[in-house]
């Protein structure tokens, strides 16, 4: 499978801003897609994340101004973003896990989000 992520750029705090990610190949499997994201010198976390039946679950520091969706019929999802602050600066990676195989991580390559004044 292949992720093709897009969306990132520069936005000042309160903005918002959509990530997307399409995935392609193997999309008959059910999966769980989501974003992680990253700054220098941390680890990469988990920012939201999606089931194939629709269940969501969110880092607490987002919930409630981020919110992820799943467009099936496209193998796409989206992270919309409102609300910014400039401690969500860090580059954005979407992330595929199939039901059947969870261990194994597919990643599309990263976007970078900035919200600065």
């Amino acid at each position: 499978v292949q992720l093709q992520a897009s969306g990132g750029g520069s936005v000042q705090p309160g903005g918002s801003l959509r990530l997307s990610c399409a995935a392609s190949g193997d999309t008959f499997s059910r999966y769980v897609m989501g974003w992680y994201r990253q700054t220098p010198g941390k680890q990469r976390e988990l920012v939201a994340a999606c089931t194939a039946d629709g269940m969501k679950t969110y880092l607490a520091v987002v919930r409630g101004r981020f919110t992820i969706s799943r467009e099936n019929t496209k193998n796409t999802v989206y992270l919309q973003m409102d609300s910014l602050k400039p401690e969500d600066t860090a580059v954005y990676y979407c992330n595929l896990r199939y039901e059947a195989s969870p261990d194994t991580a597919y990643w599309g390559q990263g976007t970078e989000l900035t919200v600065s004044s």
